[in-house]
């Protein structure tokens, strides 16, 4: 189990680096994440490959038994790169090119990155590849944050050229046709007139936008791939990673797809951000620790952990006492098995001057040291159940296309994909059953239920795979606004939706209406359902039940005869339709009905407890943490504000 933190050696006077070593073995450390942004410390000029500094950085981590994580420093191009080539820069929407000094300012389509990217790596590779105490590498950081995924270079409008002219087989009638581009006078000769989506009157066609989603999705991911397979060539049994950045159901770049080169994702947990007043909900900081591991369904590791207070130019809220050591036990119940913290010493100069770190400018030991130092010597006596897989009965997939869909046309200003995918998410959350977060092409077999939230492109064989899975006896939830577009984000014509959804569901969505308010109407139950109430809002589709049983009806007038949430049984399997985004009791109340049926254990904690059994044959415990700025009990067992008590069972 790798336990450290990120350090950046070459921020700092050489003289203090074996203290600092020191002292990262004094706290329980094991590993030190390096150079990762050091380009123009490894290649100061062009061609001129200097690996010194780091061969003294690790050659005393050996000497102090740290391993390394060693990063490819692709992410922060050095200055004489730029002056050399200045068109390697990205460009904003108008035309203006970014200016060197910050970090992801390349442009993914440019040759002058992939060439001086595999001279670097190529060199750092050969240097290093026989090196023992490489534990893995780090290849780039962060793709696609902060906007870095979009570029209105020429380079990249000819790149999206190519991607369409293959896409259609170099047929551009096929894409007229496609596109609809006979709407406002849109029709092509040829793929050299077709425009990047920049700002216009109106807006663009959709189309278009979801195929400009999918190429940038591309341009990052085979900017990771390249990165993968040139290392794999030079060093086939080095283990390689990327740190996946938060909010990634909210990005253009597909995280499953940028997965696929890499033998573990490794993620950068920032449950609280500068500005923020408060740190994240615990099931929404759950939530985006299942996502990460259900990239690979497997196991997942942190490079960057908080324990300071974080932000560039505005600082945010301080991690209560013992709250960042609460948010790692909660990675570790999630899936994590190797941990660092971001970062070693909070830097004094640069742009991350107010991004705290595990010492402060003024370089003393406080709580935030001996924090880590309790969890890193807590933590190895759990290694074998931690390290265990994980197993859920519960699946909510995503599908790429489908968010991106929705980034395009958002159809209610309160539509919040991800977020409905979090209010599902809590309910069960809240009972403590575990949850898989998966791509639309994972594999659904070995599931008891499976929510899929906003599916509203419809794709023939991720239809297929459900009706299968109800077909073998699952449970599938669908939602409003599923089976609504086409693979090239048009609607359907003469199709009722949920379109390939219908039959399986047994209803048809008469009207749709798009809401202002989260609670903007009643729904009242009947049946098992009888004599409870709720709301809902943001987006309704009217359901005529045609072969389902009615759970709950909207109760508002005029549309009273329409269902608001349906239940078809087929043999053991079932297929429920929400109509519209329900308020959080009412989702509880389904959810716990869907869990019951399926006779799926769950367990009972107070508001704020989160309880966690990990592990297997060899060593079983379980977790209780307690996320509340005030004590609580939960099992019998008291839990201080901000702890974790670990149970060996």
């Amino acid at each position: 189990m790798l336990l450290g933190v990120d350090y950046y050696p070459e921020q700092w006077d050489p003289a203090r680096m074996e203290a600092d070593m020191d002292l990262i073995r004094e706290m329980g450390g094991n590993a030190i994440r390096i150079a990762e942004f050091a380009w123009h410390r490894m290649e100061p000029e062009e061609g001129r490959y200097d690996f010194s500094f780091f061969d003294r950085v690790i050659a005393l981590a050996k000497k102090k038994d740290l391993r390394v994580i060693l990063g490819t420093p692709t992410a922060a191009v050095p200055a004489w790169l730029v002056r050399a080539h200045p068109d390697i820069l990205s460009q904003f929407e108008n035309g203006q090119p970014r200016a060197f000094g910050g970090r992801h300012v390349c442009c993914y389509n440019s040759p002058w990155l992939y060439e001086y990217s595999e001279k670097i790596i190529r060199a750092m590779v050969s240097h290093y590849r026989d090196e023992p105490q490489v534990a893995a590498w780090q290849i780039d950081n962060e793709i696609g944050h902060e906007e870095s995924d979009l570029c209105w270079c020429p380079r990249c409008q000819e790149a999206f050229r190519r991607f369409l002219h293959e896409k259609f087989g170099g047929d551009v009638a096929r894409l007229n046709e496609a596109y609809g581009a006979a709407f406002w006078s849109q029709e092509y000769n040829g793929f050299d007139e077709i425009p990047l989506p920049s700002a216009t009157i109106t807006t663009h066609n959709p189309a278009l936008r979801l195929d400009w989603e999918r190429f940038r999705s591309q341009s990052l991911c085979g900017f990771l791939d390249f990165q993968a397979r040139l290392i794999r060539e030079l060093a086939p049994r080095a283990v390689i990673i990327h740190d996946f950045p938060g909010g990634g159901l909210d990005k253009s770049v597909d995280y499953a797809g940028a997965a696929k080169c890499l033998d573990v994702a490794a993620y950068n947990n920032y449950p609280v951000w500068g500005g923020q007043k408060q740190p994240l909900p615990p099931h929404e900081i759950a939530f985006g620790l299942d996502h990460i591991r259900g990239l690979k369904r497997q196991n997942f590791w942190i490079t960057e952990a908080i324990m300071g207070a974080q932000g560039h130019d505005v600082t945010g809220y301080l991690p209560r006492p013992g709250q960042a050591k609460l948010w790692s036990w909660q990675a570790m119940a999630h899936g994590c098995e190797a941990m660092l913290y971001f970062r070693y010493r909070g830097a004094v100069k640069g742009a991350e001057q107010f991004c705290y770190g595990i010492l402060d400018a003024d370089n003393r030991k406080g709580r935030k040291f001996y924090e880590v130092q309790s969890f890193f010597r807590e933590v190895p006596q759990y290694a074998r159940a931690l390290e265990t897989p994980i197993h859920s009965d519960v699946a909510i997939v995503y599908d790429y296309d489908s968010l991106s869909s929705f980034r395009i046309q958002r159809q209610s200003l309160l539509l919040d994909c991800p977020g409905e995918m979090k209010k599902l998410y809590k309910a069960f959350y809240d009972v403590n059953v575990p949850v898989d977060v998966i791509p639309a092409e994972a594999d659904l077999s070995g599931y008891q239920i499976v929510l899929l939230p906003q599916l509203t492109v419809v794709k023939p064989e991720f239809r297929a795979k459900a009706e299968r899975f109800v077909r073998e006896g699952g449970t599938l939830v669908l939602t409003f606004r599923t089976g609504v577009k086409d693979p090239n984000n048009n609607l359907f014509f003469g199709e009722v939706l949920p379109v390939g959804y219908a039959g399986l569901a047994g209803v048809m969505v008469a009207e749709t209406e798009s809401l202002q308010e989260a609670n903007a109407f009643p729904v009242a139950g009947e049946g098992a359902f009888a004599g409870t109430e709720g709301y809902g809002g943001v987006f309704r589709d009217m359901l005529e039940a045609r072969e389902a049983e009615v759970l709950y009806r909207y109760g508002d007038p005029f549309y009273t005869d329409f269902a608001a949430v349906t239940r078809k049984k087929q043999g053991q399997g079932a297929v429920y339709y929400l109509g519209c985004s329900l308020d959080e009791g009412t989702t509880a109340r389904l959810m716990e009905t869907i869990l019951a049926e399926r006779g799926i254990e769950t367990v009972s904690s107070p508001e704020g407890v989160e309880i966690v059994t990990r592990g297997g044959a060899g060593q079983r415990i379980r977790m209780l943490m307690n996320h509340n700025a005030f004590g609580a009990e939960a099992l019998g067992v008291k839990l201080p504000p901000y702890g974790c008590v670990i149970e060996r069972l």
